[in-house]
């Protein structure tokens, strides 16, 4: 179902939601021996969830799964809206809207696998990760170059960023 109307869309985009596993990490989950598990971030796509909420842009997890880690990566990057075992992701839209006053029609989602779908399908625009599941490539409205955990989420940052007027601005400030 992909469209080229992505770069039209994300002009409009006031919401970034997020799925977290295989898209925020390369969908690994290390257990240790104390029976706690380990997600691995990519550096730049904080740099680029920071930069995104800096010039206006709201930004959300929508998760299947809780874990302390996310919970501290969430709060040093200063991301609030975090929804976490979700097991229903599309009716939860309607929650994220009233918290936000953000149409889904100006909000994207990013995501990689089946559970993604539904909620994919009720935004404005739907991303999906290179290495996502065909059958979410083939629903998206966009692909990432990038995989999830190795720069997707950087790379929808920064094409928002872009694409919205604030490069410019942001690249003065480095």
């Amino acid at each position: 179902m992909s469209t080229n109307a992505w770069p039209q869309k994300i002009r409009e985009i006031g919401l970034l939601l997020l799925d977290v596993d295989g898209v925020l990490t390369d969908g690994r989950i290390i257990y240790n021996d104390e029976r706690s598990e380990t997600k691995a971030f990519n550096v730049k796509d904080g740099m680029g969830l920071k930069l995104v909420m800096q010039a206006g842009i709201e930004v959300g997890l929508v998760t299947g799964r809780k874990s302390s880690s996310l919970t501290r990566r969430c709060r040093d990057l200063g991301l609030n809206r975090i929804y976490d075992g979700v097991r229903q992701k599309a009716p939860l839209l309607e929650k994220i809207v009233a918290d936000t006053g953000i149409d889904p029609e100006c909000t994207a989602f990013v995501g990689d696998d089946l559970p993604d779908l539904p909620l994919m399908k009720k935004v404005g625009l739907s991303i999906a990760v290179a290495d996502a599941h065909e059958v979410v490539r083939e629903y998206a409205d966009w692909v990432t170059t990038a995989t999830g955990g190795h720069g997707a989420v950087r790379e929808v940052c920064d094409a928002m960023l872009k694409a919205q007027g604030h490069w410019d601005r942001i690249l003065e400030g480095f």
